[in-house]
């Protein structure tokens, strides 16, 4: 129990003894006073703008581009089969691989380093090259059926370029599985919680890429399709 005295001081029992001891100002409030709640105070500080443009930005990148490629290898075929015939097969794997990877590390990043734009941009710009590589090569499930449709004896290398969209798609869906699995399985005191650190998580990341890519281009695949 203590009793406030004059000139920052108060009387205090110790061990059944009282005594006068110094306490601390409480200092000036940092927060003027103000009528706002919280809620209030966060809706003023928040900056709607810049995410506004940025989800119309990123609906634009998912749509125009895909229909811009699609559109190409519908009307100009010829011109786009020439261009392609500059490329082996594995050439264009490992383009199409290149810049969805590109595109998922921008997600990734944007993601840990959430208060940076840097990377949503670089996952902005990946999303709309990816969809537009989509779009010349008329991705979807069935892939195959349209693209010797449209693109004949040629189909191989629009058929290789979905494929490296494919694998690089594939490989972060391994890597979620296999990054939460050693999430619940790893203790956190063991030393291979080492594992689950960013850099650590981001080489998994990319080995499990680059086996992804090995495997379309020297496991057959490009000959089956």
């Amino acid at each position: 129990m203590a009793d406030e005295t004059t000139n920052n001081e108060a009387t205090e029992i110790v061990n059944g003894h009282p005594e006068i001891v110094d306490v601390s100002k409480h200092p000036d409030p940092s927060i003027p006073e103000t009528d706002l709640s919280l809620a209030d105070i966060e809706r003023k500080s928040s900056k709607p703008v810049p995410w506004i443009i940025y989800v119309t930005a990123l609906l634009i990148a998912i749509i125009a581009p895909y229909w811009f490629g699609r559109s190409l290898a519908v009307q100009h075929t010829a011109w786009l089969i020439s261009q392609l015939n500059m490329f082996t097969p594995r050439g264009v794997v490992f383009i199409s691989w290149t810049v969805t990877l590109a595109m998922f590390t921008g997600l990734g990043l944007a993601v840990v380093e959430s208060k940076s734009w840097l990377w949503r941009i670089i996952f902005l710009i990946g999303l709309a090259a990816e969809q537009f590589i989509a779009g010349l090569c008329l991705l979807k499930l069935d892939f195959w059926y349209s693209t010797y449709v449209v693109f004949g004896d040629s189909a191989m290398l629009a058929n290789a370029a979905n494929l490296g969209i494919i694998a690089a798609g594939f490989a972060v869906a391994v890597y979620a599985v296999v990054f939460v699995g050693l999430l619940v399985v790893i203790k956190k005191n063991s030393p291979l919680n080492v594992l689950t650190r960013s850099w650590a998580s981001f080489i998994l990341f990319f080995a499990i890429e680059l086996i992804a890519l090995l495997i379309v281009m020297f496991g057959g695949l490009l000959t089956a399709v």
